[in-house]
């Protein structure tokens, strides 16, 4: 399969030019020889050129669309490298190392002593040899990671990680130990999605403190969403294998809540005796029983929504004002549509924290699924064959081992939390509330407890 080349604006525009030229000519009804030999201007063009045909009908296609009756300048075309997005290899770490900077945070807390993003990064390196970032990379991975710095009456300024973020953590973490020191004997399933490529290139996952290759880059793709438990692995017939349409993005962006609420059901439907499901807060798992507009949604649907609700409003109020009632009424706690769906069906839902894919077993299963198709070469048909395969071979006792990982570090993570909660009080009650700052300028070397 050839691979289409780039072509730049000014290659387009001398292609264009040619093809118009030629087309010029074959409307010549004064040289009808010559015309008739220029019939075919699309396949000319691309010979005289040393382009393909369906180049140079996307280049005449684009070049017809942004000429107006208005233009003056003619035609105007595209270079694709010029909205080319080069990866930022210091800042788009994945999802274990950007675990690994929270918890070197964690573990200044825990010390007492007062993080820096140049203190954390030099921490980070030692950990991650590899890793050439600046302090200003690190920054902006914490900044990411919705932690900022919070000023104190003494003028010091304390990295802080955000309220709600910490709140759920501790909440998510509480849930699950209780679970075990009640000895809740229902089953703990947790689930989620994962994306397999068609290798082109390797990338590389922790699992427990291992690196492994896992295929990464363009190609072929397929999304895969499964559930499974320490109790029987896999949930039998659960798995859902969706092949992505060419030009698929790296996220999920062909899973849709529809797809996944029929998915959710049906693997429900498939567990022996009621469970605990654990599960993250993406956006197709986390649809509302009670959807309320959106912040950039129109007066009309304000009204509407008001309206249909049983809630007067005046037909003078601003669309300002409408918003406000909308607030007012917003539940604080969220009730999700799914958790409700599984509780009518006798399972529980428990929810991960935001950005804590670490308490997830199951993401450590994938790197196994995934190390399992690295090193095959293989033709993009055969990468659902590969897939399924690999997915057969995880075993149940490889489902308990990263349970046990999982639950260890939940285990460890909640007593912390317990212990950090007194360390960081006497900062906390310093901090000035009316001020806080996200800029890396005011990071001082010199905090220190």
């Amino acid at each position: 399969m050839s691979i289409r080349s780039d072509v730049h604006s000014q290659t387009k525009k001398t292609i264009f030019n040619v093809y118009n030229f030629l087309k010029k000519i074959s409307n010549d009804r004064n040289n009808p020889v010559v015309a008739t030999f220029f019939k075919k201007s699309q396949e000319i063009t691309a010979e005289a050129c040393g382009v393909s045909v369906s180049t140079v009908k996307r280049i005449t296609s684009e070049g017809a669309k942004s000429t107006t009756a208005e233009s003056v300048a003619g035609p105007s075309f595209t270079s694709p490298r010029k909205s080319y997005k080069r990866m930022k290899y210091a800042t788009d770490i994945d999802d274990f190392d950007a675990d690994i900077v929270r918890r070197t945070v964690h573990e200044f807390y825990d010390k007492g002593q007062f993080p820096t993003s140049q203190k954390v990064l030099t921490a980070y390196q030692q950990k991650v040899n590899n890793y050439k970032g600046s302090r200003v990379s690190m920054w902006r991975i914490l900044k990411s990671l919705h932690f900022k710095y919070k000023k104190c009456n003494d003028g010091r300024r304390f990295l802080m990680e955000r309220n709600d973020i910490v709140a759920m953590r501790v909440k998510f973490l509480r849930k699950m130990h209780d679970l075990r020191q009640n000895n809740d004997t229902r089953p703990v399933v947790y689930l989620d999605e994962t994306w397999v490529d068609q290798i082109h290139s390797y990338g590389t996952i922790l699992q427990n403190t291992e690196r492994l290759k896992v295929p990464t880059g363009k190609g072929s793709r397929i999304i895969i969403c499964h559930a499974g438990s320490s109790a029987f692995g896999f949930v039998r017939g659960a798995k859902l294998i969706i092949r992505c349409k060419s030009g698929a993005n790296i996220d999920h962006t062909q899973m849709n809540s529809e797809i996944f609420k029929k998915w959710f059901i049906e693997m429900m439907q498939n567990l022996d005796e009621p469970s605990v499901i654990v599960m993250d807060n993406c956006r197709y798992h986390s649809a509302l029983v009670q959807n309320y507009p959106k912040s950039n949604d129109n007066k009309a649907t304000f009204q509407k929504w008001l309206t249909e609700n049983g809630v007067e409003f005046s037909s003078f109020e601003t669309l300002s004002e409408l918003r406000e009632r909308v607030k007012l009424l917003k539940s604080k706690d969220k009730r999700y549509e799914l958790d409700e769906i599984a509780l009518q069906m006798g399972h529980e839902v428990i929810r991960l924290p935001p950005y804590h894919y670490q308490y997830n077993p199951i993401e450590l299963i994938w790197a196994q699924v995934k190390s399992e198709i690295a090193n095959k070469s293989f033709k993009s048909t055969d990468l659902e064959n590969l897939a399924n395969i690999a997915i057969e071979s995880v075993t149940v006792d490889n489902w308990k081992c990263c349970v046990d990982h999982c639950e260890r570090l939940q285990n460890e993570d909640f007593i912390k939390e317990g212990f950090r909660d007194k360390i960081l009080e006497p900062i906390v009650l310093t901090i000035n509330p009316e001020d806080s700052s996200e800029s890396e300028d005011d990071d001082d070397e010199s905090l220190q407890l």
